[in-house]
């Protein structure tokens, strides 16, 4: 199984990038048949803006650039899809954004006109969210930050392309707490990549170096902060 791992962060050496090769690092130590692709947005120098061309495509007029069908090439050549991003205004980086914005694009992440019904084209794909965030726990709790974020991704973008997400993590505290409780959940995030099951997530325990309160709408969310594993719960409202 082949997994795409998607990072969006400007610094090389941030903790972001560090994340994502934990998580690429898990995957494979589950099973080293496993193998995995990351695709550093920054350091390739994608170009996240949505220009004529890409309305153009959108509607059909004209087939997508280059830069869009390789990025949509990489996707259709994996069993699964990583995003690993920063949180930065309470969603993701705008370099990321602009990436769907282009890449899943209608034709190929969904089909849709006027005299069509929509269909969702990436039901085969499973999404593995990791946010990450440097506010505390009781600001994404007190403002329901991390709800209104999987509204916004899990559910505008992903589901709209049929696209299930498996995973949708927030790691919190990523300025102050030790990096290496961190990188443990991530690797463990990573190594359940191929492995878990809606069924077995609802009992899985992350430890994430901190204990935590899961927070969010009736979906499995999580968000790891402290000393002890966290126990993932399903909550309502």
């Amino acid at each position: 199984m082949h997994a795409l791992i998607v990072v969006a962060h400007p610094d090389p050496k941030s903790r972001t990038r560090s994340i994502s090769a934990h998580v690429a690092e898990g995957i494979v130590d589950s099973d080293h048949r496993h193998s995995f692709e990351i695709a550093d947005l920054a350091a390739e120098g994608f170009d996240p803006r949505f220009t004529s061309s890409d309305i153009a495509a959108h509607l059909r007029a004209s087939p997508p650039s280059a830069d869009v069908t390789a990025e949509q090439d990489r996707i259709d050549r994996s069993d699964a899809l990583v995003l690993v991003y920063p949180v930065y205004w309470w969603s993701m980086p705008a370099l990321l954004k602009g990436w769907i914005d282009r890449v899943f694009a209608n034709g190929w992440a969904y089909d849709e006109a006027p005299d069509l019904k929509l269909k969702k084209n990436l039901q085969h794909l499973p999404v593995h969210l990791i946010a990450i965030g440097g506010a505390s726990e009781r600001t994404y709790a007190r403002h329901g930050y991390f709800g209104a974020m999987k509204t916004q991704i899990d559910h505008g973008i992903f589901d709209y392309c049929g696209a299930p997400v498996k995973t949708s993590e927030l790691l919190l505290d990523s300025e102050t707490q030790d990096p290496k409780s961190l990188m443990d959940a991530a690797h463990t995030i990573g190594a359940n990549v191929f492995s878990v099951s809606e069924q077995k997530w609802r009992n899985q325990t992350i430890d994430c170096g901190a204990s935590a309160t899961v927070i969010g709408d009736s979906d499995q969310v999580s968000i790891c902060r402290g000393k002890h594993p966290l126990q993932r719960q399903t909550l309502s409202g």
